[in-house]
């Protein structure tokens, strides 16, 4: 027996498919991040290593994916300064990067809390957890604490 819908729930189901569709790109477009796997990975100009390399970032560097072409990533990173990397030297283990000139890794996660170790720019951190506006991160160090997502950059 063949299933008969009526015309107004047809064309209610059409654009309810309709609707989805144009949502589909929207929700799949939500930021990827990766980190370099490799102790100096090289960001090139284009997806191949016949592009030539722009700059180097070292282990853990936390860069937000754009698009993919082939085994190549087109990424941006805190700067917002774009390239393209080889996936395979890429992971997805959380890291931030300290974007301002300077951060405090606290004990815990408040600004009363006592401080563990002063951040600089460009510190590459390995992401442990996240409370509400704070990090929990490990330094190239081995220091562990908190610090204030508003002063790095990644996940």
């Amino acid at each position: 027996m063949l299933f008969r819908i009526g015309r107004w729930p047809a064309l209610l189901l059409g654009a309810l498919l309709l609707w989805w569709g144009a949502m589909l790109p929207a929700m799949a477009a939500s930021p990827r991040m990766v980190s370099a796997k490799t102790d100096e990975l090289s960001l090139r100009s284009g997806p191949g290593t016949r592009h030539a390399a722009q700059w180097t970032v070292s282990k853990g560097f936390p860069l937000k994916v754009l698009a993919q072409r082939g085994q190549w990533l087109q990424v941006s990173d805190f700067e917002n300064d774009k390239a393209w990397v080889y996936r395979p030297m890429t992971t997805a283990t959380p890291h931030h990067v300290v974007k301002a000139k300077v951060a405090q890794l606290r004990r815990t996660a408040s600004t009363r809390s006592p401080v563990v170790a002063r951040l600089e720019y460009g510190d590459v951190l390995r992401t442990l957890a996240e409370r509400g506006d704070w990090v929990q991160v490990r330094t190239a160090s081995g220091r562990t604490g908190w610090v204030a997502k508003r002063l790095v950059w990644g996940w």
